[in-house]
């Protein structure tokens, strides 16, 4: 396994202080409000800012405050078929401090397991379920934390 890490004083953009920070990802859902409830109410986000008329766009914060996602319901443009989307292409990922308990708490709330808890090398701890939506969503606890 390669493991390879980098910092701003090897990226000339970042010497020159043009650092970009995301701001958001955003998905495009038939349902925005119930989602984002969903989203709030068991993966514990934070609404900061939200539409209550179309596209009902909900940008919402982890509870560190510096990730956000953007939740709406545009219909004049096309949406992802999570469905179908396989999970090592796309999925969000969490980091959780009880993987066993919290597969076991998303799951009584709609979601449904991809992949029950398992652990790979070097000794972090795994599993990838489906939002209601089908959004995958990877569960991790790491053996040692990366951020």
């Amino acid at each position: 396994m390669c493991v390879a890490s980098y910092s701003v004083t090897d990226n000339p953009v970042s010497q020159a202080n043009h650092f970009m920070k995301i701001e958001h990802l955003a998905f495009n859902v038939p349902d925005p409000l119930t989602m984002a409830r969903w989203y709030v109410e068991h993966l514990g986000f934070t609404v900061k800012r939200r539409m209550m008329e179309a596209p009902f766009a909900h940008f919402m914060a982890d509870d560190s405050g510096t990730v956000m996602l953007e939740i709406y319901g545009n219909t004049s443009a096309a949406k992802l078929d999570f469905a179908n989307v396989e999970p090592p292409a796309l999925h969000l990922a969490f980091v959780s401090k009880n993987v066993v308990a919290d597969v076991k708490r998303l799951t009584s709330a709609g979601a449904t397991v991809v992949a029950d808890v398992h652990e790979l090398p070097p000794g972090d701890t795994f599993a990838m379920l489906r939002d209601p939506w089908g959004v995958p969503l990877q569960l991790v606890k790491r053996r040692t934390p990366m951020i």
